[in-house]
């Protein structure tokens, strides 16, 4: 017999991390979807039936199980092979919860190791992120206030000059001082409140191209990959242009005008983002086949002031991860001579609807 879920587990659909619930007998009236996922199966195969039958093999999960029964506190098992009845194993880290919500009495909760692994190295770049963007928010606040003053006393001397060879030097402090303060500008320019507004991932990329093409119109080719049947997603479209063209130009510099860009699109399901699961998200691609990152800065590349490129302000990639966090969605990149793929995965539900229907 099939238990009907009561309202209160209705959230668990939407967890990242796998969640089974267990009724006295040890019988399992309820699985969420990302438990379908770590364990390649079916709910409707598992629900009703004991525990044992779904993973009959692995000793610590039942006694896990009765040891959080008999003491009525939670219990967690950390990094143990458990077993499916599919003969799949797979590293796990389970706690074991007694709950009081007829029909279910317990609740496990499971976390794939590499899955743990990922979700704590996200939260530390996030943290990275967040210290990186307030020391460069108060690093721009401070330069440019003396930075004006430069430039103001720059064009004084200018006019007090008594030969106008001599004004090519004050030229060059004005100029540099303006170069100086568009790069503080770019700095401050994410801390723009997003505007959120239905967008096509398309057209972003048709926007991209054409900006590509008409930088570099004879040695870049520009190839689309793309699944049309892609729904809209809810986000700020010139936030999502500027992150991707950051990308792009970068492998554009990178090949030094010569060479391939693919961009490529598909639908990811069943992926966890920002802690939460999303049954469906918009997996971007964009491939090139560059010599790839040199391997010395390959783990610091969203770190500002990183470029492996000489006058490379370093802001790029920075920029391009600040701009898909604020979509909640994530960026990685696997780099090697001839080919780096930056990966890019935004939820097509996100918070930021909340935003959109409030506005509305």
């Amino acid at each position: 017999m099939v238990h009907i879920i009561p309202t209160p587990f209705a959230g668990l659909e939407h967890l990242a991390t796998a969640v089974i619930l267990l009724d006295a007998a040890r019988n399992v009236v309820y699985a969420n979807p990302a438990t379908e996922v770590l364990f390649a199966v079916s709910a409707k195969q598992i629900t009703g039936n004991p525990l044992s039958h779904a993973f009959p093999a692995s000793e610590i999960l039942h006694s896990a199980v009765e040891h959080a029964l008999a003491t009525r506190s939670p219990f967690r098992e950390h990094e143990f092979l458990i077993s499916t009845a599919r003969h799949n194993s797979l590293a796990v880290t389970c706690t074991v919860t007694p709950v009081d919500i007829t029909p279910a009495c317990l609740v496990l909760e499971f976390l794939q190791m590499d899955q743990q692994l990922r979700i704590a190295r996200e939260e530390r770049m996030l943290i990275q992120q967040q210290a990186n963007a307030e020391l460069l928010r108060n690093l721009a606040h401070e330069i440019r206030n003396p930075l004006g003053g430069l430039r103001g006393a720059a064009q004084l001397l200018e006019h007090e000059l008594p030969q106008a060879n001599l004004r090519e030097y004050t030229q060059v402090i004005i100029k540099e001082a303006d170069r100086l303060q568009t790069l503080m500008d770019r700095l401050l320019v994410p801390h723009r409140v997003p505007k959120y507004e239905p967008t096509n991932i398309h057209e972003v990329l048709e926007r991209v191209r054409s900006l590509l093409l008409a930088e570099s119109p004879k040695g870049v080719l520009v190839l689309r990959d793309y699944d049309t049947s892609l729904p809209e997603l809810i986000g700020d479209r010139e936030k999502l242009i500027q992150a991707v063209l950051n990308i792009a130009r970068n492998a554009v510099q990178a090949m030094q005008g010569q060479g391939q860009i693919i961009f490529r699109t598909r639908a990811e399901r069943q992926v966890t983002l920002a802690k939460k699961r999303c049954r469906v998200a918009i997996k971007l691609e964009i491939i090139d086949n560059g010599p790839g990152i040199p391997p010395d800065i390959r783990e610091r590349i969203f770190y500002p002031l990183v470029s492996g490129r000489e006058g490379g302000s370093g802001l790029g990639l920075t920029l391009a991860q600040t701009f898909i966090t604020q979509h909640h969605g994530m960026i990685e990149c696997d780099s090697r001579a001839g080919k780096t793929c930056f990966t890019i995965l935004l939820p097509i539900e996100s918070t930021a609807m909340k935003h959109l229907t409030i506005k509305q």
